[in-house]
């Protein structure tokens, strides 16, 4: 096994060029005139001790720059344990880790598609269209030859396929036909149940560890509106002064107030807006009203909207359509109104959760390529704003307020912001959480 811990590697006969070059791995059409310029992205990258986010980075202006169809190429590096994949035109890339065989072809985007694909890896593969099975002796040590694609097996650590081949059998279930006989005087001894599979993790909570360049401030983080810690579920149950909920849970109307009510005409002209409501499917939950009746999330001391005190104690929660949480606003300018999730990408029209109608899109692009695909997603939960980084392979990081640092956030687990958060997309974007609303 060679010191870049990619193990055996084997070249697939095709007519492109493979090349690998200090644990990076390229392949790509020859007859693309840019063929020369990914190359030298590899070599420099290398050269420079860049891993695979920044060997992506690199190819990524390489591609920016072309016109027409999208070039044929692959490549992947290290990134910690894990391995950051970028392809484009009709290659495509499979990656196996612990969550199973990462996908990815380069069709699927308009541009190129990427991911950063946690370890252990196990299996790398990067293919042309036309590349054909790997020769069980043919091996790739370091340089570029002529091919059609890349198969690494980095856990393999260099053993024949024969040999390896047995291995992956003896953790798979038990065979169908009757064990031999045991020397046991009860009899063989019961199978062991299949082990499940580890629950997915629950929301919780997030607190980011300081990077190496400067520790984070002590004491209290101040934002643009002061919190105070959340409350216990059961802390926000309906009581029996809350009357605004039928018995299904569903609104039952206007929440009774200790005034008089109006008159049947005006009772009826202030009821209009709330059908309009409805169509909009604002999640419904449960809040408390300031003096001047706007919604607010039980948990703040004072209202968003305009700014009063407000005293928990001599005010009771209830169940209401939730109101818009504030917005994002892009260091371009561009905002995103937080009543519904958002997909921010290099190209979120084409995703399946766009799709769906699940999310709205956000396009986000860098002159630097450092934004992925489908790079983040803005998930709303309660009176939370959260962010779920999508396997990006230049991560998110988030700056809390008050906090001279930023923060790698984990990939694929929502990590809640406050208010005042400047949230970092790649490399160079950024946007900025406002909790602000109008109404």
């Amino acid at each position: 096994m060679s010191g870049d811990g990619l193990g055996t590697v084997r070249p697939l006969p095709g007519d492109g060029l493979v090349a690998r070059v200090e644990g990076l791995l390229l392949v790509c059409d020859a007859a693309e005139t840019v063929a020369a310029d990914l190359l030298a992205a590899l070599n420099d990258t290398a050269a420079s001790g860049g891993d695979g986010r920044a060997l992506a980075r690199r190819v990524a202006q390489v591609l920016a720059v072309m016109m027409g169809e999208p070039v044929a190429c692959a490549v992947a590096g290290p990134v910690g344990d894990g391995v950051a994949v970028l392809v484009s035109g009709p290659a495509s890339a499979a990656v196996t880790g612990p969550g199973g065989e990462v996908r990815l072809a380069g069709r699927d985007a308009l541009t190129w598609s990427d991911r950063l694909v946690p370890g252990p890896v196990t299996g790398i593969e990067l293919r042309l269209p036309e590349a054909g099975p790997a020769h069980p002796l043919a091996r790739l040590d370091g340089g570029v030859v002529v091919g059609g694609g890349i198969l690494c097996d980095p856990a393999g650590a260099g053993a024949p396929p024969a040999a390896r081949s047995a291995v992956p059998r003896q953790a798979e279930a038990p065979a169908t036909e009757a064990p031999p006989p045991a020397p046991y005087p009860m009899g063989p001894p019961d199978p062991v149940p299949p082990v499940p599979p580890p629950p997915r993790p629950e929301q919780q909570a997030w607190h980011p560890e300081p990077g190496p360049q400067v520790p984070p401030q002590q004491g209290p983080v101040s934002g643009p509106i002061p919190v105070v810690a959340p409350r216990e579920p059961d802390a926000l149950e309906p009581t029996g002064a809350m009357e605004a909920t039928g018995t299904d849970g569903e609104p039952a109307g206007p929440r009774e107030r200790p005034f008089a009510p109006e008159p049947p005409g005006q009772g009826g002209q202030q009821a209009a807006p709330e059908p309009e409501a409805a169509p909009a499917a604002q999640p419904l939950v449960y809040g408390v009203d300031c003096k001047n009746d706007h919604f607010n999330d039980p948990r703040v001391p004072y209202c968003a909207v305009c700014g009063i005190a407000l005293v928990q104690r001599s005010l009771a929660p209830y169940q209401g359509p939730r109101p818009p949480l504030g917005v994002l606003l892009l260091d371009d300018g561009m905002t995103l109104r937080l009543d519904a999730d958002h997909l921010v990408g290099r190209d979120p029209d084409r995703a399946p959760e766009v799709a769906d109608g699940s999310v709205r899109p956000a396009k986000v692009t860098s002159p630097d390529g450092s934004v992925s695909r489908r790079h983040l997603r803005v998930a709303l939960d309660g009176w939370d704003v959260n962010l779920i980084d999508l396997g990006s392979v230049n991560g998110t990081q988030i700056q809390p307020p008050g906090d001279p640092n930023f923060y790698d956030i984990p990939p694929n687990e929502p990590v809640t912001i406050m208010p005042g958060t400047t949230v970092r997309i790649g490399v160079s974007r950024t946007m900025r959480y406002e909790s602000h609303r109008n109404r």
